[in-house]
């Protein structure tokens, strides 16, 4: 099969331009394309318009050329749509011609007219969506092909699929016996799953070359890439159709890193266009591999021929790594992923099994001794957003979980409690349960069985006949402890299995392979903690129908992107214990429901975070947890200041709220206790206290206190500043006021120029800069004042947050709050974002600046996110605002707030949290500016402590915000375990504001995953 080598001397671009202008009439530069056989060249006649002429191997035969022709010309006709080469004649109206080749004989030439695009072998990353954009297009050329026939596609073809035992004969060319036996594998494999069906496969002309060199992928932008065409159809034939997006994934899975992923969503998006049957489906994963198969001998026979020769081995190393890969996974697994992918029950003998055990429940034996009726037992929670865990999701202690859960069977007066089946559970923390080395990976965590907690030493009996298939002391797994596995054969053609886990040492001890076992005869205990790594002693039931030849070591808990897969390989186990559905919760609602009902339910302008957004159910310290389980890093969410969940702020609620929560009528010391704490750590002057629920009410509030002080309205702000959501303080927010939906500038508010030394008016490393941007607020001060509008206060946030994460210039606070206050007016300084530390260096953003406000403004991170707000000023303001008009705040400083509050001081100082904020800050910010000397999307790293802005620009002269790219940056970090969020009037700055227990090895991970993203394509900057 395999042909011999016909070398050819290669063609010049001389001779190519020779021929260019005698065939075509074109006069072009002309450079050399990579190819195989042939001789390919690129004409650029323009920016806009380019050709492709192809000189054709002296061995190539016209009808190999014409079939192309033809093939080019049908799809015009039938699929004018898809962005193919279209054949352009010659100047005598032939498809292609025969050309003399001075001392080189003749050459077959014909052109085409040039795609633009990248190859998808260039594209970082490689989506799923792209993927599927493959097999989409892959399927409407083939649907097109189905009117379509040539007598060339009959071919003796090394490259159709189907004919991939060739190889065997040209093995030896494989050096390394390890990798011979690999292919072979693969080989037996495709022998044994596809060639017998070859009866029931459809044949079609296909395109049979969608590698990803011939793949051309749309620019990084817009959003989202798609492929655009596919080029090069030399290798079309006449074949069985499912090689089509059998060989586009082959190639479409290198370099991924779960190939199930990539394939599946190709051959998905190809099956819903050009629907396959379910045999196609079964040969899809054999074809894949053959190819590769082929591939690779194709490169050990090519490089000895041709050695000099890169374009024979460009696929050669990342197709040996795909082999590898594949070689981790079951057959039989990737039959039932790509089963699921095209809507198909991912294992076919499910719903027989099924239908078996819905008939036979009534005749099942008893699992255990103990009633599972209602009333007798009791279903547990134990997903993650479970009150049953402790705050650390992660926690498994054996005596807390045990004390838990007896407590509920003592308060439910049960003697068994159910563990639900497809449940996400945190849980499972051995290293076995993850999925890559970064902690922010997928975990397995979908509980596959059901989970009945008994005593130790309770009898476990069979539901049905069956035979001990296998046992096993999985102890060093901390999976399943000792485990027994019985096989049910239903009739000759129908089998499951039953797996029970967690059993006692001493059960495996009378067992044997074989043995028969009554329905209803016990066969083993549930045994102690102590033989099962310290869970807590129950019996894991669960049903499997297909091993996958991994016996007892078959999981107990998968991951989510394989949920759909695992549940029909382990069905309910309900189906056997009949435990009445009304003792269940319902089903957690889906992502998808949540965002339904929230369109339907909530004001449409509640925005939510991500492209794809998250929906969360638990925190612990620095990390968010979704509905599955899996962990993101959190460096966005500033308001929990010192970690989510964070267990003495926890204990100091529970305790306080279990006691007394009350409006402020009532004398309570815990506001007086919060108020002594706070103002101790503030200048002296500033020790008057109002407590509110949050920071917009605290801003709404410093301004009332300002106008009711001064008697005066009028206020001076800062370009792109938000300081909250009551109507006040939309009016006084250039953010909000001249953003979309905004009613813009009243007349008493007075914008002043923000002191941006990066982007602003005056400049880093300008002399003075601090002074220069203060006048623009004297200037402001005093034309107010010549127009009877006097201005009453001045607000700024100490280091800006949403305009960008902004850091004054030195003197900039200083010599404002001077004009400030000789004009009359009061100074306030917004501290919701970067007070308590946050910056490391100060414990309040007015100290960087060496100033003293008149208010100020805390939000919630003062409460650890409970609600608590306050404003701290002057005695003689707050003898202004003692007129006689009572102020109240229904819960401002209630006792459960003061009691957060309180404890949250606690920990700052306990566990030195400004230190940790100062010198895992440092660090960081100098890793980041690493980052900056070879990204150039970079522009600016600038903050303090825990407090940082990363500027992202598409030319650093011009600081033009890169705002796609920051919003693609954010969603990929997303989608890699870590949630940020974006800043600034373009929405382009990376801002980091993680809780203050945020460590070394959390910079460490995020300026890796940023390191990577930013490699990305669409994370380039636009030049």
């Amino acid at each position: 099969m395999m042909p011999e080598a016909r070398v050819a001397a290669p063609v010049t671009s001389e001779v190519a331009s020779r021929i260019a202008r005698s065939l075509y009439g074109l006069e072009a530069p002309v450079h050399s394309l990579p190819g195989e056989y042939d001789d390919n060249f690129l004409l650029c006649v323009s920016d806009s318009q380019g050709y492709v002429l192809k000189i054709m191997h002296p061995a190539r035969e016209e009808s190999f050329v014409d079939m192309q022709c033809r093939a080019l010309l049908h799809l015009v006709e039938h699929a004018p749509h898809l962005a193919l080469p279209r054949v352009v004649p010659t100047r005598t109206g032939e498809l292609f011609s025969r050309f003399q080749i001075e001392s080189g004989g003749s050459r077959l030439v014909w052109l085409l007219t040039y795609v633009p695009g990248t190859t998808l072998a260039q594209v970082r990353p490689r989506s799923s969506e792209l993927f599927a954009s493959l097999g989409t297009l892959l399927a409407k050329i083939d649907a097109a092909f189905l009117h379509f026939s040539h007598p060339a596609t009959n071919r003796n073809l090394k490259w159709d699929v189907s004919r991939a035992l060739w190889t065997r004969g040209y093995l030896h060319h494989i050096n390394d016996a390890e990798s011979r036996k690999l292919v072979e594998q693969y080989l037996n494999l495709f022998e044994s799953e596809a060639v017998p069906r070859f009866p029931q496969l459809r044949r079609s002309v296909i395109y049979g070359d969608a590698n990803d060199h011939n793949t051309l992928v749309s620019p990084p932008w817009p959003q989202p890439r798609h492929v655009l065409g596919v080029i090069d159809f030399g290798d079309m034939h006449d074949g069985y159709t499912v090689a089509e997006p059998a060989v586009a994934a082959a190639y479409a899975i290198l370099g991924q890193q779960d190939p199930l992923v990539a394939a599946g969503s190709l051959l998905a998006a190809y099956h819903k266009v050009f629907p396959l049957n379910e045999h196609e489906i079964a040969a899809f994963y054999p074809f894949l591999c053959a190819r590769l198969a082929v591939s690779v001998v194709n490169s050990a026979h090519r490089q000895q021929l041709v050695p000099d020769d890169p374009y024979v081995t460009v696929t050669e190393a990342p197709a040996w790594q795909a082999l590898k890969r594949l070689e981790k996974i079951h057959p039989r697994l990737a039959l039932y992923t790509f089963r699921a992918a095209c809507g198909f029950p991912p294992v076919p003998q499910f719903q027989p099994v099924r239908d078996w055990l819905l008939q036979n429940a009534s005749s099942a034996a008893p699992v255990i001794p103990q009633s599972l009726t209602e009333g007798n037992s009791l279903v547990l929670d134990l997903s993650v957003a479970s009150p049953i865990l402790s705050s650390n999701p992660v926690s498994v202690s054996e005596p807390q979980a045990s004390s838990a859960l007896h407590a509920l069977m003592r308060a439910a007066n049960v003697s068994v409690a159910v563990g639900r089946y497809d449940e996400p559970r945190p849980v499972y923390t051995s290293p076995l349960f993850a999925g890559g080395s970064n902690p922010n990976d997928e975990r397995r965590t979908i509980h596959l069985g059901i989970d009945l907690f008994a005593e130790p030493g309770t009898p476990v009996r069979a539901p049905f006949e069956a035979t001990v298939h296998a046992f096993a002391d999985n102890q060093a797994a901390l999976d399943y402890g000792p485990v027994v596995i019985l096989k049910h054969q239903v009739s000759s053609n129908l089998e499951f299995f039953t797996l029970y886990g967690h059993l006692s040492r001493e059960s495996l001890s009378r067992l044997h392979p074989g043995d028969h076992i009554k329905a209803g005869q016990m066969f083993a205990r549930v045994g102690t903690a102590a033989e099962n790594g310290g869970w807590t002693p129950h019996l894991h039931l669960q049903i499997i129908l297909d091993l996958l030849d991994l016996s007892t070591d078959f999981p107990g808990v998968a991951y989510p992107s394989q949920r759909a897969v695992f549940t029909s390989l382990s069905p309910d186990p309900n189906l056997i214990l009949g435990i009445p559905q009304k003792c269940f919760p319902l089903p957690t609602p889906t992502v998808e429901a949540t965002l339904a009902a929230r369109k339907d339910l909530l004001g449409g302008n509640l925005s939510v975070s991500y492209s794809h957004p998250l929906k969360i159910v638990r925190g612990w310290r620095q990390y968010l947890y979704d509905e599955t389980g899996r962990a993101y890093l959190d460096v966005y969410n500033n308001v929990p200041l010192v970690g989510h969940s964070h267990s003495r702020v926890v204990a100091a609620v529970q305790q306080q709220i279990a006691l007394l929560n009350t409006n402020t009528r009532y004398l309570h010391d815990n506001i007086l206790h919060y108020a002594a704490r706070l103002t101790a750590l503030l200048p002296a002057q500033l020790k008057v206290c109002y407590f509110l629920n949050s920071g917009s009410e605290a801003n709404e509030l410093a301004i009332r206190l300002a106008r009711i002080h001064t008697h005066r309205e009028d206020v001076i702000v800062l370009e792109h500043a938000y300081h909250g959501h009551t109507s006040t303080l939309i009016d006084i927010s250039p953010y909000k006021f001249n953003g979309p939906g905004g009613a813009g500038q009243k007349p008493w508010v007075h914008v002043a120029p923000i002191a941006d030394d990066y982007r602003g008016l005056y400049r880093r490393g300008e002399l003075d800069i601090g002074n220069k941007y203060a006048t623009h607020v004297a200037d402001i001060l005093r034309e107010s004042q010549k127009q009877g509008r006097p201005i009453a206060a001045y607000i700024a946030e100490t280091v800006p947050s949403v305009a960008g994460q902004i850091v004054f210039p030195p003197g900039y606070l200083a010599e404002t709050y001077k004009h400030v206050r000789a004009s009359g007016a009061v100074c306030i300084a917004d501290e919701v974002q970067v007070g308590f530390g946050r910056l490391g260096s100060h414990f309040w953003g007015f100290d960087t600046q060496g100033v003293v406000p008149d208010m100020v403004v805390l939000g919630k991170p003062i409460g650890n996110a409970f609600p608590l707000a306050a404003v701290v000023t002057t005695p003689e303001i707050a003898a202004s605002f003692n007129n006689c008009m009572e102020f109240f705040s229904t819960f401002g400083g209630n006792p459960v707030a003061c009691a957060a509050g309180l404890s949250v001081l606690d920990v700052l100082r306990d566990e030195n949290l400004q230190q940790n904020a100062f010198t895992v800050g440092a660090r960081w910010i100098e890793m980041l500016r690493e980052l900056r000397t070879r990204h150039p999307l970079i522009g600016d790293v600038r903050g303090s402590g825990l407090f940082l802005g990363i500027d992202l620009v598409n030319d650093r002269s011009s600081r033009t915000p890169a705002t796609e790219q920051a919003s693609y940056v954010v969603n990929r970090l997303r989608d890699r375990g870590i949630l940020t969020g974006t800043d600034g009037p373009h929405h382009n700055v990376i801002k980091l504001r993680p809780p203050l227990i945020f460590s070394d090895a959390d910079a460490d991970l995020f300026t890796t995953v940023l390191d990577e993203v930013l490699l990305e394509d669409p994370a380039q900057p636009h030049f």
